[in-house]
């Protein structure tokens, strides 16, 4: 478990919480409401700051019953919100769907997950080992069962 202090910055926030006991994100709120056009997108706020320690990231992604029922999506997902940031949370959102959408205050617009991260440490080499895929890429495997 991982402690993430929270502050509220607005007061129209909701604060963030687990639906069911065992669920990976907590549930963000819209704390204002928007008119997404189709194709569109916008900041949402949710207006909350979070301190996530040192060692943890929190990651910011789409609600599959939005992405499904109006093709309400983030544009960045996940989007990442580093230990060392302090600023409200704000959600980029797109419509990908075909007709607008209402983004009310108070509703549920995205979710968020805290995952441990490792901080990498680069060695410079001449030429990197060699694997059974070696530098195949986009497509490289094909979309049929082999």
């Amino acid at each position: 478990m991982v402690n993430i202090k929270i502050q509220k910055i607005k007061e129209s926030a909701t604060m963030p919480h687990y639906a069911h006991q065992g669920d990976a994100g907590v549930d963000l709120y819209a704390a204002e409401e928007y008119d997404l056009e189709a194709g569109k997108r916008v900041l949402v706020s949710t207006g909350i700051k979070i301190a996530v320690p040192p060692g943890y990231e929190a990651q910011v992604r789409p609600k599959s019953g939005l992405a499904l029922e109006h093709g309400i999506s983030i544009v960045n997902t996940p989007g990442t919100i580093d230990s060392g940031y302090r600023g409200e949370i704000g959600i980029i959102v797109i419509n990908l769907g075909n007709k607008g959408y209402k983004i009310e205050k108070g509703k549920k617009i995205a979710q968020m997950v805290f995952t441990k991260v490792e901080e990498a440490v680069f060695e410079e080499v001449s030429e990197l080992d060699k694997t059974s895929r070696n530098e195949g890429g986009f497509g490289s495997t094909g979309l049929k069962k082999r």
